[in-house]
């Protein structure tokens, strides 16, 4: 598109990427992602002709719309661009992209702020659910300054709240989609989980790994990464989401006991290359897997105890807590994290 399109590059919790409307983005859906890979620059492990970072956390994109659901402010679809191949895929959620999404409403013009701080209900079109996120905006206007921090995001920024309601089996169908808490694949015990994100659940010690290695050296290890790709092609169909040869789920968590006070400690591939922290609504799969009766995460976690829980869940570069609400029967119902965003530049990019 020789024009360009309006766009908004922000970072989102620990991801970054580019924020569109969508009816400024071309209607056809091949067009439009074609248009996102010249953006990004892919397919280029570098992405050195487009504006993508060379790593997954930083090759994502946001398309926003105002919403005709009722109670609903927006909808949003995330996709992501992969780095090294011709491929946009909807086929998962981003809740780190997604802590951008109410203060990139705001600004557009499709919220109106309503005090010092705004609610903006988010559906999420990927999976059919509803998040409730919290801007500030005092004076009316979106802030980003402020004194929350994230682990692996250096200084501080305005906080966001980020609320989800009934997001099992938000693309399995069910929360365990195999009616299971433990399943073996491979030879291995694995969690098969959905609560906003597919995730395969296993011991890190089952996979020969203590659980506390650098993401570098674990993508470093093939007979580590041969096996989990095993595992994932054929937890794919049992978690109803067919052959995800070419897909981005299931995420595939390796854990660990805590080693800083939290509740479990975790390495993530997302699904070929190792998270440098952990995705939002990940954290919350992994956090709802602590709380089963069984399961690799269930046995090595420090769960706590009663009907609201704040589970630190550690990755290679800090923790992410998630506060879990539970039922009457010990379910999840309810979970909340916080996250920051950050506007970066707003103008035209080009494809």
């Amino acid at each position: 598109m020789a024009d360009g399109v309006r766009c908004m590059w922000m970072r989102g919790g620990t991801s970054k990427g580019g924020y569109f409307l969508a009816d400024e983005l071309p209607s056809d859906v091949a067009a439009r992602d074609a248009f996102l890979l010249r953006v990004m620059g892919s397919p280029d492990e570098r992405q050195i002709d487009g504006m993508g970072g060379a790593d997954p956390l930083t090759s994502k994109v946001g398309v926003v719309r105002k919403s005709d659901r009722p109670g609903i402010d927006v909808d949003y679809l995330f996709l992501q661009v992969f780095v090294d191949r011709p491929l946009v895929t909807d086929k998962q959620n981003c809740g780190n992209i997604l802590a951008g999404i109410g203060a990139f409403a705001i600004e557009r013009g499709l919220v109106e702020p309503s005090g010092e701080t705004t609610d903006v209900r988010i559906f999420m079109e990927n999976t059919e659910q509803v998040a409730i996120a919290t801007i500030q905006t005092p004076g009316g206007k979106v802030s980003y300054e402020g004194e929350a921090r994230i682990d692996g995001v250096p200084g501080t920024a305005a906080p966001v709240l980020l609320a989800f309601e009934d997001t099992a089996g938000s693309s399995c169908g069910a929360l365990l989609p195999t009616g299971n808490a433990v399943d073996e694949i491979e030879g291995v015990a694995v969690t098969m989980i959905d609560n906003g994100m597919p995730c395969v659940i296993m011991r890190a010690s089952d996979m020969g790994i203590s659980g506390d290695e650098s993401p570098a050296d674990l993508e470093a290890n093939e007979a580590l990464r041969a096996k989990l790709e095993a595992i994932r092609l054929k937890a794919g169909p049992l978690m109803n989401l067919g052959d995800v040869k070419d897909n981005s789920v299931p995420k595939m968590t390796m854990v660990s006991k805590a080693k800083n006070g939290g509740a479990i400690s975790t390495r993530t591939f997302i699904p070929h290359r190792c998270h440098s922290s952990i995705g939002v609504l990940g954290a919350v799969s992994v956090a709802t897997a602590c709380l089963l009766a069984e399961g690799p995460a269930a046995e090595l976690s420090d769960a706590g105890e009663g009907t609201e829980r704040s589970l630190a869940i550690e990755h290679p570069t800090g923790e992410m807590t998630v506060v879990a609400t539970l039922g009457p029967d010990g379910e999840v119902v309810r979970t909340a994290i916080l996250r920051t965003a950050r506007k970066l530049f707003d103008g035209t990019v080009f494809g």
